[in-house]
């Protein structure tokens, strides 16, 4: 019985795959609001540093992993493959089920893979400041440490219901000596302004990046900093799906189920793109992106050209969106909660390699307490969504009595997170559903702009 499959140190990556050398459909380009024209490198350049410019409209296959950045992530990486014998065994079924384990990161998921590559190549272009936003804190954590790693100031606007709902991952970001700050805020002139209209305003994190943005493009030697949604932020973490592949390979097995949650994109793309690619070329695997039925982006969402924030200060980015005023409802799964969806993972569903899901929030507490009481692992409500596919899956499995492989990533430990798991407990956590009415009213934002094609 092999548990986990380690790979060895000199297996980790030394290239990052780029999918768009691949896609069956390129991507249709961000849009300028003003001109509708096309965005061009020295549009982006008040954000960010050209070499992640340069990554983001790439379509080299292979980009070259830094020798600095392969040192840092040296520090958790390779993550495990792990088998989870103890949750077949209670759900009875014939599937085989693994899980890629991001948690073991020192900020507890997965976002420190592109967090650690963003630091380091501003530190390169000398920045001296990065700014950024977080919805659980997932991503805040990530940057504040990558930043300490290579010695940059780091400031945090963190939506302000998880900032209240998740004190301790402030203190992570403090610990690491970054400013964490509740978003909305007034410390900016949209902070100011969303204050001024809703002083109780729970945040989201389309504000909290507009925040950032504007932090940003009004401080001296300051550039932004994502942790989801655009392609070089995809092209990071695709060192999970990398590890993954050759891990399968050492055990001479292969998935034909593959899951992870999607808010922005991330961690999902992390493990699927290398996956994606086989599909592309001809291998059968079903590919499966979970995400809340409070914020059913790439479910229920249409295709269009629409803000990634929601003081419209970025380009027109053609993706899966409910409207960049969009404000979910204070679930628990708050990197989850986001408008939008990655220009990448959007074409890719729109191309049928993708298929999306989504799953209500008592849903995916059971699911996550499920897997606790059997592998012993508590998670992040986020990746309980993937965990509730995973059972949902392995449920098929034993109905239709075939032995399949799933595998899903376990983007991040819940040890932060138990004040859902204590409203789950104590009967106190509801299901949250968007209603068609909302949707609607939020999407009335942008019925004028530019429609991309489909």
């Amino acid at each position: 019985m092999e548990k986990k499959i380690i790979l060895p140190e000199k297996e980790i990556p030394r290239q990052w795959y780029n999918i768009q050398a691949d896609m069956p459909t390129p991507l249709q380009p961000p849009l300028n609001p003003a001109t509708g024209k096309p965005v061009g490198p020295e549009d982006l350049l008040p954000i960010f540093p050209m070499n992640l410019i340069e990554q983001e409209v790439s379509t080299e296959r292979w980009i070259d992993i830094p020798e600095g950045v392969l040192e840092k992530l040296l520090i958790y990486r390779p993550t495990p493959l792990q088998r989870a014998y103890a949750l077949e065994k209670y759900l009875n079924t014939p599937a085989k089920i693994y899980y890629k384990n991001e948690s073991v990161s020192p900020a507890g998921s997965h976002k420190p893979n592109t967090a650690i590559a963003q630091a380091y190549y501003n530190k390169v272009a000398g920045v001296k400041r990065l700014t950024t936003e977080t919805g659980a804190g997932q991503w805040g954590s990530a940057l504040s440490l990558a930043c300490k790693l290579f010695d940059l100031e780091c400031k945090v606007y963190m939506v302000k219901i998880s900032y209240d709902q998740k004190p301790y991952r402030q203190l992570m970001m403090k610990t690491w000596g970054a400013e964490c700050i509740p978003s909305p805020s007034r410390q900016t002139s949209f902070g100011r302004k969303v204050l001024a209209e809703d002083p109780d305003c729970p945040g989201s994190l389309g504000i909290a990046i507009s925040e950032a943005v504007e932090d940003a493009v009004t401080s001296e030697n300051t550039k932004y900093s994502l942790g989801s949604v655009l392609n070089h932020v995809m092209l990071h973490q695709t060192v999970i799906g990398l590890e993954a592949q050759k891990q399968f390979e050492m055990i001479g097995d292969y998935p034909d189920v593959l899951i992870g949650c999607v808010g922005g994109g991330s961690n999902f793309s992390g493990l699927s793109f290398p996956f994606i690619r086989d599909k592309i070329y001809g291998k059968d695997i079903q590919i499966i992106a979970v995400e809340p039925t409070a914020c059913p982006t790439v479910t229920r969402g249409p295709f269009a050209y629409d803000y990634g924030d929601t003081a419209a200060n970025t380009p027109l980015l053609p993706m899966f969106t409910l409207g960049h005023n969009f404000m979910a409802q204070p679930i628990h799964a708050g990197g989850l909660r986001y408008h939008g969806m990655s220009p990448l993972v959007s074409r890719l569903v729109l191309d049928g390699l993708i298929q999306p899901r989504s799953y209500n929030q008592l849903e995916t507490y059971r699911a996550g307490m499920i897997f606790a009481q059997t592998e012993g692992l508590i998670c992040a409500p986020e990746t309980n969504h993937a965990i509730a596919a995973a059972i949902e899956e392995a449920g098929k499995a034993r109905e239709e009595g075939v032995a399949k492989t799933i595998v899903f990533c376990l983007s991040g430990h819940g040890f932060l997170d138990l004040a859902g798991y204590d409203a789950y407990l104590s009967g106190k956590l509801t299901d949250v559903s968007l209603s068609e009415e909302e949707m609607q009213k939020s999407l009335e934002a942008i019925k004028s702009f530019p429609k991309p094609a489909i």
